[in-house]
């Protein structure tokens, strides 16, 4: 049943300054918790023991006696659970920036997993730099120093901290710059052994696996063999995660392409952000699902993400077909300015759905385009129907208007998905919930999910429309991840578990940020502790970086994961 009728909670009570943040955590009592220890079983009360930034004693209200010196949070009312995992990320810069990036903490989130999407910031050969900041750049901002092995780029994050945990993938997109660039061809079977050995040393250095981008550049160069290659030489513990070639009129074939992918290689297959985008498609979650439970019922380790909202973000160069973006960004700027090669993308653009690539402008339609940030700021917040008036010409000129004189720098917000195949992907069991959030450091109005995902879950799929229990939302957002990606010693409440803990109010928790006002802060969040520390406390950092970088826990079996007996209401 909806928790809309659980009275709100007094705040928690903190002693003996907890709140100062850099006082070592080597004993904390948490007093009167509504504990939800991850595992999808219904909630009970207690009191948790934190010592040395371990979960050291769980035991009944009253029965845990205050050694002296101890700390007190008195969390009477309020729900305790796991600190959430985000399993989709993008926030792989945030190391580097000079700001600390507050928007994962603020929602409960004490861990991330990067690299999404085909995108990571390592490795980097030499030979290419350039291309390798040249697409890096449209989507991250950062320093660059000069790292190149995935090692290096991992030191570098260890060498700067991080505000919450950091699981890195290694980007396919990237390792295809690495090794044959940004030209639109096959690789080579020297280039492929080449990307292989890149990966081997990422998942040596510590990284969780790779993800691939199909429907970017150069990824969607790339052919099932290439991606089957590389996934061969993950451990069958370690995680394959793709943004599909096609999440639209193609889905289902896109996903038969990711498990064929599962299978030749043997490793975990992560599919990310399931939907069934563009306006004709709505519907399709459904059978997306029938088809990846039909491969899990054949034993293939598949499972998928979701972000709780019905528009999408991402670049809106990928509005371009693909050919456009071949040799990287100056040749894309060459033809946005070239009369014949611009009349062509217009004619492909305009012939909808071709069969050959996920056009985006025609699934969405024009008025479901809105600029989020660009590097002029222009455009930000208005539809490419109102660019479109402004400049005088139509939708698609305006569209590729905006990328030439943005220097493709540009970011959309889509609408082009339905609340009911969304609700669909959220009643699987198998559906781990991520964030989708672009990269943090960019002005404009970003899409909400980068400020209020894992609240939204619980405000508005749980509290308000009971979806899912509370329970089983808090499992989809602690241990389901920490199984899917070998997150270590994280997910779950139980005696010798890190104490990566966040502790709201049910009946407040929510993001009021709108598509518009995106960066309100979330509610009802009581505070945040990381490894003993609490990190955030109504809202309030304490400033110091608690996060690490993880290497992933060992699982020989790699399998399946079991679908609990209640996952719905």
């Amino acid at each position: 049943m909806p928790h809309s009728d659980v009275p709100s909670a007094p705040a928690p009570t903190i002693t003996e300054g907890v709140s100062g943040g850099g006082v070592s955590p080597a004993a904390v009592l948490i007093r009167g918790a509504r504990v939800i220890d991850g595992t999808g079983a219904p909630e009970y009360p207690a009191d948790l023991w934190i010592c040395d930034g371990r979960i050291a004693a769980i035991a009944a209200a009253g029965e845990l006696a205050v050694p002296a010196g101890a700390r007190e949070v008195d969390a009477t009312g309020l729900v305790v659970a796991p600190g959430f995992i985000d399993v989709h990320s993008h926030a792989d810069n945030a190391p580097v920036l000079a700001d600390d990036d507050l928007t994962k903490l603020a929602q409960g989130v004490t861990t991330e997993v990067t690299g999404n999407c085909g995108y990571s910031l390592a490795p980097v050969a030499p030979s290419r730099e350039e291309a390798f900041l040249a697409d890096s750049e449209r989507l991250f901002s950062f320093p660059y120093s000069g790292w190149r092995s995935s090692a290096e780029w991992f030191a570098e994050i260890d060498r700067r901290g991080t505000v919450v945990n950091v699981c890195p993938l290694v980007g396919h997109g990237t390792l295809r710059i690495a090794a044959v660039g940004a030209e639109a061809r096959a690789a080579t079977p020297a280039e492929l052994d080449e990307m292989g050995r890149l990966l081997r040393e990422a998942l040596e250095a510590g990284a969780f696996g790779f993800s691939s981008g199909l429907i970017y550049a150069p990824g969607c160069y790339s052919d099932t063999g290439e991606l089957a290659h590389l996934a061969r030489q993950l451990p069958a513990d370690r995680v394959y995660a793709t943004h599909m070639r096609d999440e639209s009129g193609r889905l289902l074939e896109s996903i038969d392409e990711a498990l064929a992918v599962g299978r030749a290689s043997g490793c975990r297959v992560q599919v990310s952000h399931l939907k069934a985008a563009g306006r004709q498609n709505w519907g399709g979650v459904a059978r997306a699902l029938e088809r990846l439970d039909a491969a899990r019922a054949a034993g293939v380790a598949v499972t998928q993400d979701v972000y709780p909202y019905a528009a999408a973000s991402t670049s809106l160069g990928i509005c371009l077909p693909p050919w456009a973006h071949d040799g990287g960004t100056e040749a894309t700027l060459r033809r946005l300015a070239d009369p014949e090669d611009r009349a062509r993308m217009r004619a492909q653009i305009l012939a909808g759905d071709d069969g050959t690539w996920e056009n985006v402008l025609d699934g969405a339609g024009a008025d479901g385009i809105m600029i989020a940030d660009s590097r002029s700021h222009r455009f930000e917040g208005l539809t490419l129907v109102e660019i479109a008036a402004e400049l005088d010409v139509d939708a698609v000129e305006a569209l590729l208007t905006v990328l030439r004189e943005e220097a493709l720098d540009v970011r959309m917000v889509v609408f082009d998905m339905s609340e009911d195949d969304l609700v669909a992907a959220l009643r699987s069991p198998f559906t781990a919930i991520g964030s989708d959030g672009l990269p943090p450091g960019r002005a404009g109005r970003q899409h909400p999910r980068l400020y209020g995902t894992f609240p939204r879950v619980l405000g508005r799929f749980v509290r308000e429309l009971g979806v899912l229990s509370l329970p089983e939302a808090i499992r989809r957002m602690t241990s389901l991840p920490a199984e899917i990606f070998g997150v270590p010693e994280r997910g779950t409440i139980e005696v010798g578990c890190i104490a990566d803990l966040v502790c709201f109010d049910p009946a407040e928790i929510a993001h009021p940020g709108s598509y518009t006002e995106p960066e309100l802060p979330p509610t009802g969040i009581r505070w945040v502790m990381q490894r003993g520390h609490l990190g955030l406390v109504d809202g309030v950092w304490s400033g110091h970086r608690h996060g690490e970088r993880l290497r992933p826990a060992s699982n020989p079996g790699g399998g399946a994961i079991a679908s609990p007996t209640s996952a719905t209401r």
